[in-house]
C-alpha cells in the first residue's frame, strides 16, 4: 500500500533544497495570529495570502497553505481558553473546560494541553493519511445523505449534555439554536424567517452570532472585576506550567487518540468539518468517563478531546482533497484554488501520477506538527499576557476587534449587526441561566441536519426501510444508540467506573 521508492523521491524533494521550508514558519505564525484574533479566521488568512503562491513552486505553495491551516487550527483555541471567545466554530467545545481552567488561574496548563493535543493529533492524522489515503477516499465515496444525517444528529445529542442546571432550559436553548439556523433559504429553496431583511437570505452569519453569544455574557461579567484571573500570583505566564500542561496531555492517551480518530473520520466527510468533530469528540469523552459532572467546570480531558479532534480533522479533509479533489471545508476549498493556480487537478489520477509529491506534502505536515509545538509555546507565552491586562482595557479592545472582525467576515453591516444582536441575546441567556453553548450547537448543525434529512427523504421516498439497505448507516445508528444509552447501561451493569477509568487512560 505504501510506495517506498516514491517515499524516497519525496524525501529528496523536501530535503534537497531549503526553499520548501522557508515558507513553513511564516505560514504557521500567520495561522496562529489569524486564529488567535477574534473575528479573523484561518480561511480569511488563506484567501489573503493565496496570491503569493503564484510565485512559488507547487510543493512550496502547499507547504505554505497547510502551515496556515495548521497554525490556525490551534490559534483559535487561545481566545477560547483565555477570554471564552471561540474565534472559529472549531473551538466551541474548547471553551467548555478551557475557560473555567483559565478563571482558576490554570491558563498556562490549559494552553499547554491544547497545544500538545493539537500537535499530536495532527501528526497522527497525517500518519493515518500516509497509510490509508486511498482507502479513506473510497470509504468517503460510500457516504451519502443518510450517513451524514446520522452524524449531524449525533452532534445534536451534545445539547442534552449542555443542559446546565435545568434540563428543560437546555433543550429550549438548543431548539432556539435550531430555529435560528433555519433562517434564510431552506434546502428546498424556500425563504423563511428573514422578516424582509435581505442580509438574512443566506442565513444568520454563524461566526458573528457565535462570537456575540459567547462574548457578551462573559465580558459583561468581567466588567465587575479588575482582571480575568483575580489572584495576582495566578496571573503569571509560566513556561514551566505551560510545559506541565503539555506533559499532562499524555496522561490521558485514550481520550487523546479517540478524539484524534473522530477528527480524522469527521474531517474526511465533505461539508461536515472540524466544528462537528470538535463537539462530537467532546461529547464522547464526557460520556465515557466515570465522573462526567466534572466536564464544563475546568476538566483538562475536555480540552484534550476537543483540541485533538479539531486539529486531526485537517488530515481527514486533506485526504478527500488529495484523493478525490473534493474540499472538505472552506480551508481546503481555498487550497483547491492553489491547485488550479498551478494547473493541477486533485483526485485519483493526481495521486497515481504524483505519488512523490503527495508523500512530500504529507511528510511536510509531520514537520509542521513538530514546529507548531516549538513556535506555539513561544506564541502562548506572548498570548498569555492577556490575563495580565486590566479588564478596563481588555473589554473595549475585544469588543472593537470583534466588531471589525465581524465586518471583515461578511463584508457588510450584517456582521457587526449580528454580533451586537447576539451579544444582547447571550447576555440575557446567561442572566437567566440558559446554556449558551446549546444554542450554538443548534445553530451550527441546523442546516446540515435539515439538508441531509430532506435529501434522505427524497432518496428513500419516505420509506424508513431504506436505512436497512445501507450497512454504514446501520452501524452509525447502532453507535449513536450506544452512545446515548451508555450512561444507563453503565449504571445498570455497574461497569461505568471501571471502564471509564481505563478509558481515561
Amino acid at each position: 500500500m505504501i510506495d517506498f521508492p516514491a517515499i524516497a523521491d519525496a524525501l529528496r524533494m523536501l530535503f534537497g533544497s531549503w526553499s520548501p521550508w522557508l515558507v513553513m514558519v511564516p505560514g504557521l505564525v500567520i495561522g496562529l495570529i489569524f486564529g488567535a484574533v477574534p473575528g479573523l479566521t484561518t480561511s480569511m488568512a488563506m484567501v489573503i495570502f493565496l496570491p503569493l503562491t503564484l510565485y512559488m513552486d507547487f510543493l512550496s505553495a502547499m507547504i505554505f497553505m497547510t502551515s496556515i491551516f495548521t497554525g490556525g487550527g490551534f490559534g483559535c483555541a487561545i481566545p477560547a481558553i483565555l477570554v471564552n471567545i471561540p474565534g472559529m466554530p472549531a473551538a466551541v467545545a474548547t471553551t467548555f473546560d478551557g475557560y473555567p481552567m483559565a478563571q482558576r488561574g490554570e491558563h498556562n496548563e490549559a494552553l499547554g494541553l491544547g497545544l500538545a493535543a493539537s500537535s499530536f493529533a495532527e501528526a497522527l492524522s497525517y500518519l493515518i493519511l500516509l497509510l490509508l489515503v486511498v482507502p479513506i477516499a473510497n470509504f468517503v465515496l460510500k457516504l451519502s445523505s443518510p450517513e451524514m444525517l446520522i452524524v449531524g444528529l449525533w452532534g445534536l445529542t451534545l445539547i442534552a449534555a449542555l443542559r446546565g442546571r435545568h434540563f428543560a432550559r437546555g433543550l429550549l436553548a438548543g431548539m432556539l439554536g435550531l430555529l435560528l439556523g433555519t433562517i434564510g433559504f431552506s434546502a428546498r429553496g424556500d425563504i423563511r424567517g428573514t422578516m424582509g431583511i435581505d442580509y438574512l437570505l443566506d442565513g444568520i452569519p454563524e461566526i458573528p452570532a457565535m462570537m456575540g453569544l459567547f462574548c457578551a455574557a462573559e465580558l459583561f461579567k468581567l466588567m465587575r472585576t479588575d482582571y480575568i484571573v483575580e489572584k495576582a500570583e495566578a496571573r503569571r505566564v509560566s513556561m514551566r506550567r505551560i510545559l506541565s500542561g503539555v506533559r499532562a496531555t499524555f496522561r490521558h492517551p485514550r481520550i487523546l487518540v479517540r478524539g484524534s480518530l473522530i477528527g480524522v473520520i469527521i474531517g474526511a466527510v465533505p461539508g461536515v468539518g472540524s466544528a462537528v468533530a470538535n463537539l462530537l469528540a467532546y461529547s464522547e469523552a464526557r460520556r465515557t468517563v466515570s465522573d462526567p459532572e466534572r466536564f464544563g467546570k475546568g476538566d483538562p480531558r475536555g480540552v484534550i478531546a476537543a483540541e485533538a479532534a479539531n486539529s486531526s480533522s485537517e488530515g481527514g479533509s486533506m485526504a478527500t482533497l488529495l484523493a478525490l479533489g473534493i474540499p472538505g471545508g472552506g480551508a481546503t476549498a481555498i487550497m483547491l484554488g492553489a491547485f488550479a493556480m498551478h494547473n493541477i487537478t486533485g483526485g485519483p489520477r493526481f495521486i497515481a501520477e504524483n505519488k512523490p509529491l503527495v508523500y512530500a506534502i504529507i511528510f511536510s505536515n509531520f514537520v509542521q506538527s513538530i514546529a507548531l509545538m516549538a513556535i506555539g509555546i513561544g506564541f502562548i507565552y506572548l498570548a498569555g499576557s492577556i490575563v495580565r491586562t486590566p479588564v478596563r482595557v481588555l473589554v473595549p479592545s475585544i469588543f472593537a476587534i470583534s466588531v471589525f472582525g465581524c465586518y471583515a467576515i461578511t463584508g457588510n453591516i450584517a456582521g457587526p449587526a449580528t454580533f451586537l444582536v447576539f451579544t444582547i441575546i447571550g447576555w440575557q441567556m446567561q442572566r437567566y441561566d440558559y446554556p449558551v453553548a446549546a444554542t450554538v450547537v443548534g445553530l451550527l448543525l441546523a442546516q446540515l441536519v435539515e439538508g441531509e434529512a430532506l435529501r434522505t427523504y427524497q432518496l428513500s421516498g419516505g420509506d424508513p426501510a431504506y436505512l436497512l439497505e445501507r450497512p454504514i448507516a446501520l452501524v452509525l445508528l447502532v453507535l449513536l444508540a450506544l452512545s446515548l444509552l451508555w450512561p444507563v447501561l453503565a449504571r445498570r451493569f455497574k461497569i461505568g467506573p471501571k471502564l471509564a477509568a481505563e478509558s481515561d487512560g
